[in-house]
């Protein structure tokens, strides 16, 4: 074998971890299939001879990249820009396809605090917590030292560590799935105390429209959304988002109006992250409206 043909199957073999960990910094599959078809496209010019370990040689290269990547979005000043969590929306089954497809997926709530942080908070935090990598390596990343880069990571960590994991308990997801339901039948129905009753008092709502995101805390602003919408043609389903249920809404015409993707805790709804954005629903793949409404 060539050094080249070396170079070549050693990225092979850590193309999944790098595709993991671009995918975790920048939130974005896509975005982190970017990153790593860069990160083989410098590792090709090198000579081989010149890289003595090619696995810290990639982490550092997609590290950078994944950098740039969160400063180049951090720097637009568009509204509507903002960094949107990448969604999953599929139909809400337990079958070994679903599951594979979501293994993948990052919990909805961790996406959302991982999109909070600075960027060089994020890395930081990405990959010390989730790959073990050490300081030092990550500071030689950033350009920072090894403890600069630990006070990062605790940073992030005190951001993050109430965020419920995304759930791969069978039980706990029928929990939540309860509580998707409550909260629909209540909406479809008009019964407003029992959405209240399904409603965290200090749930955040986060809305990506098509002029930006507007994010508001509390009961109220949900359920006076609920009451303009009573009396219109919309089907609104339980789906799967990022393996956690949510909800998906199709006005008459089959077109899909909203996603909604639902953090339960305790019972109740402590998170909603909706898109109602056309452009933005448009892009994405979402299950079709079920034939027989």
């Amino acid at each position: 074998m060539t050094p080249e043909a070396a170079l070549a199957d050693a990225f092979e073999q850590q193309r999944p971890r790098l595709l993991a960990v671009a995918h975790r910094v920048l939130g974005s599959r896509a975005d982190a299939e970017d990153a790593v078809q860069e990160a083989w496209l410098r590792l090709s010019r090198q000579d081989p001879a010149s890289i003595e370990n090619v696995a810290g040689w990639l982490t550092t290269v997609v590290g950078r990249i994944c950098i740039d990547t969160l400063r180049s979005r951090s720097s637009r000043a568009e509204v509507s820009a903002v960094d949107l969590p990448e969604l999953v929306v599929t139909e809400d089954v337990d079958t070994p396809e679903d599951t594979a497809v979501l293994a993948d997926s990052v919990g909805l709530a961790m996406l959302v605090v991982l999109g909070s942080l600075r960027p060089d908070e994020r890395l930081a935090f990405v990959l010390h917590d989730m790959f073990a990598v050490p300081f030092a390596e990550i500071g030689q990343i950033l350009d920072r030292s090894g403890d600069a880069v630990k006070m990062m990571a605790s940073r992030a960590r005190r951001k993050v560590q109430d965020v419920p994991p995304p759930t791969r308990d069978r039980r706990h997801k029928q929990e939540q799935r309860k509580v998707v339901d409550a909260f629909l039948a209540a909406a479809r129905d008009g019964d407003f105390d029992a959405l209240l009753r399904v409603l965290d008092p200090d749930v955040t709502w986060q809305r990506y429209t098509a002029t930006g995101m507007t994010v508001g805390t509390g009961s109220d602003a949900i359920v006076a959304a609920v009451r303009r919408g009573q009396g219109t043609r919309v089907l609104a389903r339980r789906v799967s988002v990022n393996g956690e249920p949510g909800i998906l809404a199709w006005g008459p015409t089959g077109r899909p109006l909203s996603v909604m993707a639902c953090v339960v805790d305790g019972g109740r709804l402590v998170g909603i992250v909706s898109i109602v954005d056309p452009a933005r629903l448009a892009r994405m793949s979402l299950p079709e409206p079920p034939a027989d409404d």
